[in-house]
């Protein structure tokens, strides 16, 4: 039952419904509980007053002679009609049911109601078309083998209802006043109740927009508490997003300022240039730095897309042996133009504990900037070639599946091996051309897909020792059954 229906839901019309609906409802049954029970007290001293009249007739029944007599003094009669509200019947019935005194038309007990000689009885009956309360006692003769007389007295209810009436009104009637207050009260405390809500809705539109510090959640109902806390990791979330999409910014007119400074004096020098050579070299430089500003774009991209939260992220099996050689097969032209040994080992596709969950075009992005910082950062000429590796090997205990992409360049040094993951970072002394942002856009990935990222050198003791970044995926469940 809604007291209270609305468009929209509303928590103080919720609460006032559930509290003022039963309230209602036992309403009713409280009057019709209210009425049996005055009808109970009603009945009591009437009953009494019944009980003590047939007494008294039955002490009137004598045996005289032989004979069971009966004689009702004036005072017995006028007691018996003392009341002009109340119609009060009497009978008097001998050893042989003869009618002594009073009513013959006074309906006899049941025969299974046959109570002990002395012993009150009360019942409901109708006398002429009226309902009576009947008041009966057998009393016992002093003569042999005679059965007991019987004597019963019977009123209307009149009186009884009316004085249930009374009761009704007396209980009843402040209800009808307190019933109202209780309303009242009601409402008055819900409005007190909910105004720390209130208060938490003015704080917040009070905040300025750039205000995304936590709210105070001290400072409100231990029930509301729960929903602070959450509102407040919200703000945290978004106050990281917000930080993300600023850092992007910050570092993508940064990290594009330069190519494209250079693309303007590489276009301002062919302008200038008066011989054909000279010309076409402008264009290739040209080119060069085009190159280098795309893919610096690109790995901004794909920065912020490894940084944007993790829940939107599509996930379904991947065969990680599987990518990882379809990024080789990608990066041979680059390698083989450097000059460069590049080669995969492992797992094949298809075999058992290479799937995991993830997003293939994500992990692609993975695969492929390691391999691209492999190939840029790998010495190599025609008596000493490069080697780069990929592999992927499986752990069926473990259920680990980790990928590893080697190189036999110069290493990088223990205290530079955190900071390599840093955006923008380079290792001092390398001429190696890239942007800083291939690692860090490796460690994002790998953090959306429960990952682990280690950097160690791939042969410790020599010279040059080379580079080796392993990655611990988690194998998908569907192979671990």
């Amino acid at each position: 039952m809604k007291l209270f229906q609305r468009e929209q839901r509303s928590l103080f019309g919720e609460i006032l419904d559930w509290m003022l609906t039963p309230l209602l409802l036992l309403w009713p049954i409280s009057l019709a509980l209210t009425w049996l029970v005055a009808q109970g007290i009603a009945n009591k001293p009437f009953d009494r007053a019944l009980e003590y009249n047939v007494q008294a007739l039955a002490q009137l029944v004598s045996v005289h002679n032989s004979r069971v007599r009966f004689e009702l003094p004036q005072p017995a009669r006028e007691l018996l009609r003392a009341d002009d509200d109340v119609q009060v019947y009497y009978q008097v019935l001998g050893a042989r049911n003869e009618l002594l005194s009073g009513e013959r038309d006074l309906p006899m007990p049941l025969d299974d109601e046959k109570p002990a000689v002395g012993d009150v009885r009360l019942r409901d009956g109708e006398m002429r078309g009226q309902d009576v309360r009947i008041a009966y006692v057998r009393v016992g003769l002093d003569l042999p083998g005679a059965q007991a007389a019987l004597v019963q007295v019977a009123e209307t209810r009149e009186k009884r209802s009316v004085l249930a009436t009374e009761i009704i009104k007396g209980v009843m009637l402040p209800q009808f006043a307190i019933l109202p207050l209780a309303v009242l009260l009601v409402w008055l405390a819900l409005v007190r109740g909910i105004k720390p809500l209130s208060q938490l809705e003015e704080r917040i539109r009070a905040r300025r927009p750039d205000d995304l510090s936590p709210l105070d959640d001290k400072a409100v109902p231990l029930e509301v508490a729960p929903l602070v806390s959450s509102v407040n990791d919200l703000l945290t979330r978004l106050k990281d997003s917000m930080a993300t999409q600023r850092r992007f910014l910050a570092d993508a007119a940064h990290q594009l300022k330069t190519p494209l400074a250079g693309l303007r004096m590489q276009a301002e020098m062919a302008l200038r240039e008066g011989s054909t050579e000279d010309l076409k070299q402008s264009l290739r430089q040209i080119g060069r730095s085009s190159i280098r500003a795309t893919r610096t774009v690109n790995q901004l991209l794909a920065l912020a897309r490894a940084e944007s939260d993790g829940t939107s992220m599509a996930r379904q099996p991947c065969d990680l042996a599987r990518l990882t050689m379809n990024v080789v097969q990608d990066c041979l032209p680059r390698a083989l133009e450097k000059r460069i040994d590049l080669g995969y080992e492992g797992a094949q596709p298809g075999a058992p504990w290479v799937r995991i969950d993830g997003n293939a075009t994500l992990l692609e992005e993975l695969i492929r900037n390691l391999l691209d910082n492999a190939i840029n950062y790998t010495p190599s000429g025609a008596e000493h070639p490069g080697v780069v590796t990929a592999r992927v090997l499986a752990d069926p205990f473990g259920k680990v599946v980790v990928l590893q992409v080697e190189d036999s360049g110069p290493g990088i040094a223990a205290a530079e091996q955190a900071l390599v993951f840093q955006p923008f970072y380079r290792v001092l002394g390398t001429d190696a051309d890239g942007s800083g942002l291939g690692l860090p856009i490796v460690l994002e990935i790998a953090r959306k897909h429960e990952a682990v990222v280690s950097l160690e050198d791939a042969r410790p003791g020599h010279v040059p020792p080379g580079a080796r970044f392993n990655v611990r995926f988690i194998s998908s469940p569907a192979d671990t059954g």
